[in-house]
């Protein structure tokens, strides 16, 4: 099973200071959700794993949250895509839990259910929190320069082996093409 775990906010979706706190805000990237269509026409099964702290914060509840990612996958459902599973952690910075990345709870949890190795399994994200999280559990971590990516990238630190590209739908083309090499 070929497997790829994205972060949401700067990923695929715009990325907000203030929080995506309602689907109207939820607007995705150009390519981002053509780029999730050609991975499943590929062959891989894509997994959203988000800090989702606003639930914390009292920003929005689970409910909403929940429209958001039904927002998602329909709109990703409409360009010939499908999102197999979104984890997220609803907790703050002040919780302590084991799900907020930089821990690696959440691709912890997704190694169980689905009884993988996350080994090599791409893992994009636009902070240096998502790209800790990948390394903890062994995945291939892989930065975007969306979202915060810019920033992580500008900031230099622990990036040491982590490729970089300059959205979504230029990884996608990087692991399709890797595909077609010759073994």
């Amino acid at each position: 099973m070929d497997l790829i775990i994205l972060d949401r906010d700067g990923v695929i979706n715009k990325e907000s200071d203030a929080y995506v706190k309602s689907p109207a805000e939820w607007i995705p990237l150009p390519g981002s959700l053509e780029a999730i269509a050609q991975l499943n026409q590929a062959g891989y099964r894509v997994v959203v794993a988000t800090n989702q702290s606003g639930v914390a914060r009292g920003l929005l509840d689970l409910t909403t949250l929940a429209r958001i990612h039904q927002k998602l996958r329909r709109q990703v459902a409409e360009v010939g895509g499908i999102i197999d599973a979104v984890l997220f952690c609803p907790h703050g910075s002040g919780d302590n839990c084991n799900c907020r990345k930089p821990k690696a709870g959440m691709l912890l949890d997704l190694r169980e259910r689905l009884h993988v190795s996350l080994e090599r399994v791409p893992a994009v994200g636009d902070s240096l929190r998502d790209i800790r999280a990948a390394q903890a559990v062994g995945c291939r971590p892989i930065l975007v320069q969306t979202g915060k990516g810019a920033s992580t990238l500008e900031a230099g630190v622990g990036l040491e082996g982590v490729e970089v590209y300059s959205d979504l739908a230029s990884v996608a083309e990087t692991l399709l093409a890797e595909r077609e090499l010759p073994a």
